[in-house]
């Protein structure tokens, strides 16, 4: 199985950045996608931006694109996201996700770490 464990959230200002981790372990020979996800109190979670482990494919949701950067590491077994002009609408718990196999939904999943955008 695959293990996840974000980090990097915190509590900052309007326009302000974070930058979230991802530390990834155990069968990183079967990831297909990393991606990141989010909840919002009172709010089902979302699709926030994913990119595959052995290609450089990304993807946006619309209101990330533009603001928010999804990177990795394989090397060190790391996925990024730099976030970035940050909104109060951004707030929400942000949870890192894997696609282990092909065209089936993410199936291993982080516990989520807090961000909270304060205008």
């Amino acid at each position: 199985q695959v293990q996840l464990v974000e980090s990097g959230g915190g509590s900052v200002r309007a326009g302000e950045s974070l930058r979230l981790s991802c530390a990834v372990s155990g069968r990183t020979s079967n990831i297909i996608t990393m991606g990141w996800f989010r909840q919002a109190q009172g709010e089902e979670r979302e699709f926030v931006a994913a990119i595959k482990w052995r290609s450089v494919e990304t993807y946006y949701s619309d209101s990330a694109r533009g603001r928010f950067t999804i990177s990795r590491d394989n090397n060190k077994n790391t996925v990024f996201m730099q976030m970035d002009s940050l909104k109060p609408e951004d707030t929400a718990v942000y949870y890192c996700g894997a696609q282990v196999v092909a065209h089936s939904p993410f199936g291993s999943w982080g516990q989520g770490t807090q961000v909270t955008v304060s205008s």
